[in-house]
């Protein structure tokens, strides 16, 4: 198999923090490649220059709710330019973690319309063939977060917010065909295996 189909598979991986996608993304890349794949493997924010500019934020001074927008805007255009849209015209499967459903629950906190920012962003974007939404509840988020990375919660990793977060991801998955809800409180074995029986439909869906 050396690849999903003539245009390619988009898949994005989405969710809360705490939920695990960081490591289920590279389990699911390792496989696809195992199978024969072609796979891009990303996430956003990106290493680019907007990325890095979002990133330094949290230690160097938050950036305003316009120029963190604009910001999270111009990396995604460089993402989709340079990288995503040329993998997928290869007949490569896409894999991002995080995409523009993050900046819409994310800045929904510091005030951006979130309806509004997600019509704006399918208007502009290319819409994943499935995106996955990890989630679990905001005590568990919570409890993975603070045992696995050791550290003080951020401004968004706080339970008002991570409630109001998954809030809006939980809103999305309603509006939007492309998405799915997936419980992360299993193993990581048994996500896994439902990440893996979801993607293989997607692929198939392709063909």
């Amino acid at each position: 198999m050396s690849s999903a189909s003539s245009r390619g598979v988009f898949i994005v991986i989405d969710g809360i923090d705490g939920a695990g996608k960081s490591t289920q993304v590279q389990r699911l890349c390792d496989s696809l490649r195992t199978q024969g794949f072609r796979v891009t493997q990303s996430r956003e924010p990106t290493d680019g220059q907007w990325g890095k500019m979002i990133r330094n934020s949290a230690t160097t001074g938050r950036l305003s709710l316009d120029e963190e927008l604009r910001a999270f805007v111009e990396d995604r255009r460089e993402h989709v330019s340079t990288l995503i849209q040329p993998a997928l015209a290869d007949g490569q499967i896409v894999i991002v973690d995080r995409y523009f459903y993050s900046t819409v629950a994310y800045q929904g906190i510091r005030g951006a319309d979130t309806g509004v920012l997600l019509d704006q962003m399918r208007a502009e974007f290319p819409i994943p063939d499935l995106t996955l939404f990890f989630d679990l509840p905001v005590s568990v988020a919570l409890q993975r977060i603070s045992e696995t990375r050791g550290e003080i919660p951020n401004e968004f990793e706080q339970e008002d917010a991570l409630t109001e977060i998954r809030k809006t991801f939980h809103q999305m998955a309603d509006q939007c065909d492309e998405v799915q809800l997936l419980d992360c409180t299993p193993d990581r074995d048994e996500v896994t295996a439902n990440i893996a029986a979801h993607v293989e439909q997607a692929i198939a869906s392709r063909r």
